[in-house]
């Protein structure tokens, strides 16, 4: 598919197809309505921290005099480490869960030139800045035209989005269908993404980058990690059949670190010039 509209429609449906199947065979809702809230304590990380393949590309593609422009920018795993290399970081992001870590994170770290936004994108009143960024965002995005219409307009030089070949959320997909008896309708992700990108006109520069295999510290993170996912409430009468199914489909070492054999794939850094 090359023409914009048929494929805008292709990723529109993919996103819509797995939200419904999500609303058929949900047990359970996040607690006042916050997705990540349970789990935002998981997206904290150091900002002065060596050896992320990821941050580094992005310190490549923003100058230090810039301003950056982070949609949905969680816990601040990117937004506090570029605040660092940047003048300034405007963070998007419309959880109170994710917000209270990130804000957390710039005091813990003395990271004074980070400025949230408390929305969800498009903003009705969209900030400015020189580098818009998006990192594991959009994959279920089902007008995602828009809100990569928006993402251009607010960015003076360049966007930028970082996504895997598969959603994180596939992680979770063999337990998915054991436990729900079907499979699990796919997002759309970083192929789907370039297709998009080149059917818009959008002429884009992709880097791939090494990413460590995401892991939880113990059973319990991993237990929360797939009940957040298969949404189904803890103690349930699937509770005992995840634990069940967990050696089977996830590394358990002898520290107790979970990692679950199924990766996201590739990760890739894509760059583009806004409207062009």
């Amino acid at each position: 598919m090359g023409d914009a509209t048929e494929v805008l429609a292709d990723w529109a449906a993919r996103v819509r197809r797995n939200r419904e199947q999500a609303e058929r065979r949900r047990r359970t809702l996040p607690d006042g309505g916050d997705f990540y809230a349970p789990i935002a304590s998981w997206f904290r990380a150091d900002p002065r921290r060596e050896g992320d393949a990821v941050l580094e590309a992005l310190r490549g593609l923003v100058r230090p005099e810039e301003t950056v422009l982070d949609i949905g920018a969680g816990g601040g795993r990117y937004a506090l480490p570029l605040a660092l290399h940047a003048r300034e970081v405007i963070a998007v992001e419309p959880s109170e869960g994710m917000r209270a870590v990130l804000r957390e994170g710039m005091e813990a770290h003395g990271v004074a030139n980070v400025r949230v936004v408390a929305e969800a994108w498009p903003c009705a009143e969209p900030p400015a800045a020189d580098v818009a960024l998006i990192a594991h965002v959009g994959y279920d995005v089902e007008a995602i035209g828009p809100f990569l219409e928006a993402m251009e307009a607010a960015a003076a030089r360049r966007c930028v989005a970082v996504l895997f070949s598969r959603p994180p959320p596939s992680r979770a997909d063999p337990f998915w269908e054991a436990i729900h008896g079907e499979p699990r309708e796919p997002l759309p992700a970083l192929p789907q993404f370039l297709a998009l990108q080149r059917a818009r006109g959008r002429r884009c520069e992709t880097a791939y980058v090494e990413s460590a295999a995401p892991g939880w510290d113990g059973v319990e993170d991993a237990l929360r990690f797939l009940r957040q996912q298969l949404w189904v409430a803890p103690d349930g009468p699937e509770e005992a059949r995840l634990r069940e199914l967990l050696p089977r489909h996830a590394r358990i070492g002898a520290d107790g670190r979970v990692e679950f054999r199924r990766d996201a794939g590739a990760l890739g850094v894509v760059s583009w010039e806004p409207g062009g």
